[in-house]
């Protein structure tokens, strides 16, 4: 088949579908998906399941206990896959489907359209980079032309780290040629590629309660220790390595007048160089374990964790072949390092070459300010759809 006339049929297809992708947009974003709320991330997944079948992609669920399912949406190759390499593996456009908010933000803050922007829960972060996907997908079923299968991977729990989500990630990852992750775009336009990656603890103390007044001397104070740990932890981080902790959430205590019986700290570590993550879980190991405060016992407990985004020479590739296939949709495009945590650090982690933020341009995510950049829905769509389509070019 002539990619170059294939091209021009999914380009210009897509051209025509800005008003369908508002419309699935706006849908979704006015349906309620927190991360934990399973019954209205699968909502958004049905919405997505819908459409993908309507298409003729095939649709498979993971199920989540607690969180959201995740759904591959399916389209097979249509040809003879070539036999070297990783060359028959799957093609994997990925993307989460949970958001940041409380339950009832959609009705608070509907989708709206103002100035060339979109606002709502959600939008930018990242239900566009999910609309976006299912779009190009099926431009792809419709026109064929793919070079190898398409999958569609859409997660329900990237928000909380991935909890259910990770396993399923990293097993399609091991299978996969190229990944891209349809996080938002940057505000200047740009990808992502390069992330931290990030643990996120918590540190539960135990202290004897007493009297604060009658019987101070009897009491032992959590919130005592917490202080004194929360003092040793923040002197862990280093700026020049990009090693950051930020004990972000703290509680404790009974009342007032009660020597504190107990205290919990919430930690939030990121890192740059993989090896720098087990010398500074070490030396918070330490501090939990070391009690300033005769008496106190204290327990750590990992509650989510994403890998950093690291790239290798295949995954420089990926983003040279991206960002001609942007300037194609007259897009410059350049790569950007992110402080934050994605879906993406786990696929590169197995291998897999990964391409993040490739999604609509979007910023102010996790805030009543998010938005999205409505003139850049099909441009992206358009720069994604061009990469599939030359990866054989650029020997991915």
């Amino acid at each position: 088949m002539n990619t170059e006339s294939v091209e021009a049929k999914i380009t210009a297809w897509l051209a025509t579908q800005e008003g369908a992708m508002l419309a699935a947009l706006e849908r979704m974003v006015n349906t309620d998906g927190g991360s934990y709320d399973k019954a209205g991330v699968d909502a958004v997944g049905a919405q997505i399941r819908e459409f993908c079948e309507s298409h003729g992609l095939r649709v498979e669920t993971v199920k989540g206990e607690r969180f959201g399912d995740c759904l591959r949406a399916i389209l097979p190759h249509e040809g003879t896959a070539p036999a070297r390499g990783n060359r028959a593996a799957n093609i994997v456009l990925m993307g989460h489907r949970d958001t940041v908010f409380p339950k009832g933000e959609p009705e608070r803050r509907p989708f709206r359209i103002e100035g060339g922007r979109a606002y709502g829960p959600g939008v930018a972060d990242m239900k566009a980079g999910l609309v976006m996907n299912m779009f190009v997908l099926a431009a792809f079923a419709k026109f064929g032309g793919a070079p190898g299968p398409l999958v569609g991977l859409f997660t329900g729990d990237e928000e909380i780290g991935s909890p259910e989500g990770r396993a399923v990630i990293e097993e399609e990852a091991r299978g996969a040629r190229v990944v891209f992750n349809s996080e938002p775009g940057r505000p200047k336009g740009n990808v992502v590629t390069g992330r931290k990656g990030g643990v996120f603890m918590v540190m539960d103390i135990e202290g004897k309660a007493s009297h604060s007044g009658g019987n101070f001397q009897a009491g032992i104070s959590a919130i005592g220790e917490l202080a004194h740990k929360i003092i040793a932890i923040h002197a862990l981080t280093d700026l020049e390595r990009g090693i950051t902790l930020n004990v972000g959430l703290v509680s404790g205590g009974q009342s007032v007048n009660t020597v504190a019986p107990h205290a919990q700290g919430q930690i939030d570590l990121r890192y740059v160089n993989p090896a720098d993550r087990e010398e500074v879980m070490a030396k918070i190991q330490e501090i939990v374990a070391r009690s300033a405060i005769p008496g106190t016992r204290a327990r750590l407990t990992i509650k989510g964790e994403f890998n950093p985004l690291t790239q290798d020479a295949a995954a420089r590739r990926l983003f040279g072949l991206y960002q001609a296939a942007a300037a194609d949709a007259g897009l410059a495009v350049e790569g950007e390092f992110s402080g934050g945590c994605a879906d993406s650090g786990f696929t590169a982690q197995q291998g897999a070459p990964t391409l993040c933020a490739v999604g609509p341009v979007g910023g102010l995510a996790h805030s009543p300010e998010e938005y999205l950049e409505v003139a850049s829905l099909v441009p992206r769509a358009q720069t994604l759809a061009r990469a599939i389509l030359r990866l054989d070019r650029a020997g991915l």
